[in-house]
């Protein structure tokens, strides 16, 4: 796993890289954890992976990636934007590459909407199964975050879902994604 040690004052919470742990979410945030089976085998497990490190999930998801390299790598700058006008900017926090798990969190930097981390992992079981695991926390940092209430936290959630609908469709098509 390659981590970053990036300076905690540079983001909008403090326990940076804390999504390393599973399930570990700060005092004061909201937990999200959504796992959605991708398929099976090595190269589904390929597939996604690539999708994944490359930008490509989010890209096919039709939100706009504006970042400061190709692949993700710890300290490398994302800014997410939503509906053509919801700027969310970010930074790699850590990335891993293993034969079985691969993937990144990012965490939010001033302006983004929200306070928090959120990581995006690939992982193949034992038995060949290939799950796409979302986990993060957070909490409302701009007005409109925190106005939007139960509704906010409903839309995280269905990026999440999103997130692994689109992905798995990205393995099915075959090939290597753009």
């Amino acid at each position: 796993m390659s981590v970053s040690y990036p300076d905690p004052k540079d983001f909008t919470y403090a326990e940076v890289g804390a999504t390393r742990e599973p399930g570990h979410c700060p005092p004061g945030f909201r937990p999200l954890h959504v796992r959605t089976r991708l398929g099976e085998g090595e190269d589904v497990f390929r597939r996604a992976s690539q999708a994944v490190l490359t930008w490509e999930m989010h890209r096919a998801m039709g939100v706009g990636i504006d970042a400061t390299a190709d692949r993700a790598a710890p300290g490398v700058d994302v800014t997410v934007t939503l509906a053509g006008m919801i700027k969310a900017p970010c930074r790699v926090v850590w990335t891993l590459e293993e034969p079985r798990r691969a993937g990144w969190a990012y965490g939010t930097l001033p302006g983004h909407p929200e306070s928090g981390e959120e990581s995006f992992v690939v992982d193949r079981t034992g038995d060949g199964t290939v799950w796409l695991t979302v986990n993060a926390f957070s909490r409302a940092a701009k007005w409109y975050a925190k106005a939007g209430g139960p509704a906010t936290r409903g839309f995280q959630h269905a990026y999440a879902r999103r997130c692994g609908t689109v992905l798995r469709n990205l393995c099915r098509q075959g090939g290597e994604p753009a």
